[in-house]
């Protein structure tokens, strides 16, 4: 079954977001590779945000924090698909997608990787049962987080205490803020 596309307006459509983050955590030695990934915003009709709280001791460190579920694209997928799937491996919804936020190319020098994400803000049709792969499940310990907006950015803001965090927030912070432009526009018949 393929998602129902629901557009924003039309100006807010055209303003897609694109940013570089260099990783100023961990000294760059080399990349050895590239990953596309596909994420999303992901609210419900109430106005609550949703995210996977990772709880990690891997080489970024130990460290608990929020992060938008998504994951990387298979070769040979489409991204309406991929988010689609990690949507429901992760937190087990159905979307709608709204609009695509944007592109965030980024690195992660501790595993030698630059990454293109992509984001999409995605309205919940439909709630299932997730089906996490064993890593996120066992090495990750991902589990769903609702949360309003407010509760969110100070998340964000409390997981800058740990080097992975700060990647995290810096990626994620102004696609959520951008995501909630959107939809307060739309609110407002904007």
């Amino acid at each position: 079954m393929d998602l129902k596309i629901m557009q924003a307006p039309a100006a807010d459509r055209s303003e897609e977001l694109f940013y570089e983050l260099k990783d100023t955590e961990w000294p760059e030695d080399y990349i050895s590779h590239d990953r596309r990934i596909a994420r999303g915003i992901v609210c419900d009709d109430e106005g609550r945000f949703y995210f996977v709280r990772v709880n990690r001791d891997d080489l970024f460190g130990k460290a608990m924090h929020i992060e938008t579920p998504g994951g990387g694209v298979e070769d040979g997928e489409e991204l309406a698909t991929a988010i689609r799937r990690e949507l429901g491996e992760e937190l087990g919804i159905e979307v709608e997608i709204i609009c695509r936020l944007g592109l965030v190319s980024d690195y992660y020098n501790v595993i030698h990787r630059h990454n293109l994400t992509n984001y999409f803000l995605c309205r919940i049709v439909s709630f299932g049962d997730s089906h996490m792969t064993e890593d996120e499940a066992n090495i990750f310990h991902l589990s769903k987080a609702k949360l309003t907006f407010d509760e969110a950015v100070a998340e964000y803001e409390q997981c800058r205490g740990t080097a992975i965090g700060r990647l995290i927030a810096n990626r994620e912070l102004p696609m959520l803020l951008r995501a909630k432009e959107i939809l307060d526009g739309m609110r407002d018949g904007q």
